[in-house]
């Protein structure tokens, strides 16, 4: 059954696209109790996996039902475009107890026994302890779970973002909408979320946010009720980009023709990406990377653009052709999409809200 959203006209010019290390932070430990996500993710499950024995977790994963809601304001919209998670789970911290305590009663009764149980009763009991309680475990979570991987993680976000803000200029909302997931449609100002579960919602003048996600894969996640603005989290693309060690894959031709550090950097841009995030998913000093950048820039294989504070470079066409010509096995450029499981079926989580 799907999840409609009926657009007016103001709805089209308030549609915006975020980056939300709080989101990616709740959706990683979803993760960890969904098995059906494991396999997405395994390298990930392998590197956190002594990190997340030392988390109490049992509190969020109460409020994270199979299906159904889960509470808004664990999660709420991105606040900018691009928010520091220490910004959003302030804004966790000060949610209103009584809100809160509506938001985890709904989300509890989405699990049968979880509001009876003995940490169901506690939350509902002490709504402005529970709330402490979950924001620490969000803010240990991140520490343990996203903060040590988020420079890689949010190049690839914000490349998403780029990526699709030029689609949005060629071929508009309608257009583009369908090009996140093929599980979207655009019909006459309505979107239409294929799932199992049926829910209408009229922006009333609010817009959509749109919030590219690692681990939201491979599913599409709508939702939020009044007052939260309609947010649409969506696998991003190139998420099979972090199961890769670019550096092993460097063909020995460019090596030869490029020196190393410059054929390893231009191998590892099959999305585009700051100088922080390829230095942190390389291995690489962010001076080293800078350098290499600049040169392969200066040498007509990349362009850098920017994107908020950050520069995002990504490779040129020539640039494109001198990687796969030199044995990388991939056949894509920047906007190719690398994502595993596009076609996998899986349903739509309907999720917070």
């Amino acid at each position: 059954m799907p999840h409609r959203m009926h657009f007016g006209q103001d709805d089209l010019l308030r549609c915006r696209f975020a980056v939300s290390p709080l989101w990616e932070t709740q959706e990683a430990v979803r993760t960890l109790k969904r098995p059906d996500r494991h396999g997405y993710h395994p390298r990930w499950l392998r590197r956190v996996a002594e990190a997340s024995r030392g988390l109490d977790l049992h509190a969020l994963w109460l409020l994270m039902p199979r299906r159904g809601h889960s509470p808004d304001f664990l999660g709420a919209p991105p606040i900018a475009p691009s928010a520091r998670f220490d910004e959003e789970i302030a804004a966790v911290r000060t949610a209103d107890p009584e809100a809160a305590r509506d938001d985890m009663a709904k989300a509890l009764a989405c699990t049968p026994g979880a509001a009876e149980s003995p940490k169901g009763r506690a939350m509902l009991a002490d709504p402005a302890g529970a709330v402490r309680e979950l924001a620490d475990a969000m803010e240990a979570a991140w520490h343990a779970l996203i903060e040590p991987d988020w420079p890689r993680l949010r190049a690839l976000l914000e490349a998403d973002v780029a990526f699709h803000s030029r689609r949005l200029a060629e071929v508009g909302l309608g257009g583009l909408l369908p090009e996140l997931d093929r599980r979207l449609s655009w019909d006459a100002g309505t979107l239409t979320v294929e799932g199992r579960d049926e829910h209408v919602r009229h922006l009333a003048g609010q817009g959509l946010v749109l919030v590219p996600s690692v681990f939201t894969w491979p599913e599409v996640v709508s939702g939020f009720e009044p007052p939260w603005q309609p947010t649409l989290a969506y696998p991003v693309r190139g998420i099979g980009g972090l199961r890769d060690e670019p550096a092993a894959q460097t063909p020995d031709a460019l090596v030869r023709l490029l020196g190393r550090g410059r054929a390893t950097v231009l191998t590892a841009l099959e999305e585009p990406a700051t100088t922080t995030g390829l230095a942190h998913r390389l291995g690489l000093a962010p001076s080293s990377v800078s350098a290499h950048l600049a040169a392969l820039r200066d040498a007509g294989l990349l362009l850098s653009r920017r994107y908020g504070h950050q520069v995002l470079y990504e490779r040129t066409p020539l640039g494109i052709a001198l990687a796969a010509g030199g044995g990388a096995d991939t056949g894509a450029g920047a906007g190719a999409d690398t994502r595993a499981g596009a076609d996998t079926g899986a349903g739509v989580a309907q999720g917070p809200g």
